[in-house]
């Protein structure tokens, strides 16, 4: 079998860090939410999770000025409010009452929770030092929400340019981890 050469814009969709989330943000005045697929767990305890927001996006001003948000952890039953997120901007769209998202207050930070989200993760920044160059932040989870209704969850992973694949079939392995 002969491989052929892949574009390096296409990259992306082979190491897809793991399932599409929905961050909400609060700027002060108002709620956002954003599609983000960029996101990698750091540390297991205290949770830290890595992602990067673009600069372009409306939530990044919020997430710099605020240091909070709410990763919220869609099914695959929200696929269509998920890819509407992430193709509509913020700062003239109410993104919650466009595609049909019910809020919750976070008890631990100002961005509401997402109700329809099977998990939901209220955060702080905790690194900020590759903001700047990367528009990386390091997060670190202050209190965390399941919904022990859903057994098991089918998440979206995005592939890129417009294909996502659904987390299927769960298989389990001998771990040390506890």
């Amino acid at each position: 079998m002969a491989k052929r050469k892949l574009p390096l814009g296409r990259v992306y969709g082979l190491l897809e860090p793991g399932p599409v989330v929905l961050l909400s943000t609060w700027d002060g005045e108002r709620a956002n939410v954003m599609a983000m697929s960029w996101h990698t767990m750091m540390e297991f305890e205290p949770p830290l999770v890595g992602c990067v927001v673009s600069g372009r996006d409306h939530s990044f001003a919020a997430l710099c000025d605020t240091g909070e948000c709410v990763i919220n952890i869609p099914t695959v039953a929200l696929a269509k409010q998920v890819v509407g997120c992430g193709n509509t901007t913020g700062s003239d769209t109410d993104k919650f009452t466009r595609f049909g998202l019910t809020v919750s207050p976070a008890k631990q930070v100002s961005p509401p929770l997402i109700d329809q989200c099977y998990a939901n993760l209220e955060c702080t920044i905790a690194d900020r030092q590759l903001v700047e160059r990367y528009n990386f932040f390091v997060l670190e989870v202050v209190q965390a929400w399941i919904d022990p209704a859903v057994k098991d969850p089918r998440t979206l992973h995005h592939r890129g340019h417009g294909a996502f694949m659904v987390a299927g079939e769960t298989i389990k392995l001998r771990s040390r981890m506890k």
